[in-house]
């Protein structure tokens, strides 16, 4: 993982945790996080992945449809 710095100005600190939350959310370390909480086995997890590529496909191909 990469290193991620937030700097507080004005000692904003509820502004840096909003922002500090949103770059992990970016990241997808919620939802890593969420996926290693139990076992899973290497079928699940290659169907998942799968399932997770067709619907960035599905995306990517929507996207450039609406263009």
């Amino acid at each position: 993982m990469r290193s991620v710095e937030i700097q507080v100005v004005d000692n904003n600190v509820e502004k840096a945790i909003r922002v500090l939350k949103r770059k992990l959310q970016q990241e997808g370390l919620f939802r890593e996080m969420k996926q290693r909480k139990y076992y899973e086995k290497p079928s699940v997890k290659r169907k998942r992945k799968e399932k997770e590529a067709q619907r960035r496909l599905r995306k990517k191909m929507r996207l450039m449809r609406n263009d």
